[in-house]
């Protein structure tokens, strides 16, 4: 029973030093936010904008309402997006009145007065490293994020940030703010994937409690990415 109970005892304090190694291991939530900054930077610096395609998906099933949209978007290098609607179909508000806002919400966000407000940087949020997790087979980092202002752009829950390359590829949470007094919740979750030498977003997907119509789902998928890079001329840097 003696021999038992201290191999038990060797056992739980063994695991305890091996967690706390582990944890120790762990970079600081400064290091990883600074370095997840600095990939970003480098990143853009070598983006020139993009094309891509969209195709947003709405559904209601208490009502057993459906709409779908294709969109071709393109980003230019200032980081502003243009939205062109190639087909929709289905439940015709969602059509007339919801994916419009979608997109001019998205395109108003992009603008370079407001872009600097929606980004996942210190001057909008608080970190705090929460530990690891495994995101399409590759460590990640994950940290609780916390919006500094009530503001529409922020969001408050989660981001898994790539621990090779601190890339952000997965992000889900609320609103900072609530949209609207019709709207009880939202919950939306975002995940990037790495495409070339570049993480895009590959697939969205929200849902939001409103007080009438009950809950409503919006999922988007994006592909059809192609990135336009800069090269190096005599000059200097040029798309």
């Amino acid at each position: 029973m003696i021999t038992s109970a201290l191999l038990y005892l060797s056992t739980l304090v063994t695991a305890s030093i091996a967690a706390d190694d582990s944890k120790s291991q762990l970079p600081s939530t400064g290091e990883v936010v600074a370095r997840m900054i600095q990939s970003d930077r480098e990143r853009q610096s070598a983006l020139a904008g993009y094309t891509a395609a969209r195709r947003y998906i709405l559904e209601n099933r208490n009502h057993n309402k459906r709409a779908e949209m294709l969109v071709r978007v393109t980003c230019l290098k200032n980081g502003s997006k243009q939205f062109e609607t190639v087909s929709s179909s289905g439940w015709g508000a969602a059509r007339k009145h919801v994916f419009p806002r979608l997109l001019e919400a998205e395109a108003e966000a992009s603008t370079e007065g407001l872009r600097e407000r929606s980004r996942i940087i210190p001057e909008n949020y608080s970190f705090e490293l929460a530990g690891t997790d495994n995101v399409g087979g590759r460590p990640a980092y994950v940290l609780e994020i916390a919006p500094k202002t009530s503001n529409k752009y922020l969001m408050r829950g989660k981001i898994w940030v790539d621990a090779e390359e601190y890339a952000i590829v997965r992000t889900e949470g609320t609103p900072a703010k609530n949209p609207s007094f019709w709207i009880k919740n939202v919950h939306f979750v975002h995940t990037y994937e790495k495409q070339g030498q570049f993480w895009f977003p590959v697939f969205d997907r929200s849902v939001t409690d409103a007080r009438i119509f009950g809950a409503t789902e919006v999922s988007i998928d994006y592909f059809d990415y192609a990135p336009n890079l800069f090269r190096e001329t005599s000059q200097g840097r040029m798309p």
